[in-house]
């Protein structure tokens, strides 16, 4: 049995694979970095150092959403591999955001799909397509990137 930490980190774990994979080309990768070294933190004003741990705590993401939706969270990451593998066979898993820019449509275009058959051609759910399309959609109006 895992334990965790107080801030919900497993200890004492080894990782699979598909973990390891997953550390190595994180899915978050296109995010903002900011990356600190202890000279810069000590430059923060204690305000700004305050204020980024309010931030940082008001935005729940692993107890607020990952704990929540952990079986369709990894279906949907399945879904984003079999459109990377689809697209891009000879790349590692990325985002091509060039590509297909009708999420609303697709989503609703699968949504539909599933009440007729749950699972697509390709073998993967339909609903899963509908989340990573909603996600899809969410992230670009988030990111002004539509």
């Amino acid at each position: 049995m895992n334990t965790y930490d107080e801030d919900g980190w497993v200890e004492d774990r080894t990782y699979s694979a598909a973990e390891l994979e997953l550390l190595d080309n994180p899915p978050f990768a296109q995010q903002e970095k900011r990356n600190y070294c202890p000279s810069d933190m000590m430059a923060l004003e204690e305000d700004e150092i305050t204020d980024n741990a309010k931030k940082r705590k008001s935005m729940p993401v692993y107890s607020g959403v990952l704990k929540y939706f952990p079986n369709a969270i990894k279906e949907v990451s399945k879904t984003s591999k079999a459109g990377n593998d689809q697209h891009h066979p000879d790349k590692p898993l990325h985002w091509d955001m060039s590509k297909s820019k009708d999420e609303g449509d697709a989503l609703v275009r699968h949504l539909i799909d599933h009440s007729i058959d749950p699972v697509d051609d390709d073998g993967q759910l339909h609903l899963s397509k509908v989340a990573w399309r909603a996600l899809a959609m969410l992230e670009r109006y988030l990111t002004k990137n539509e």
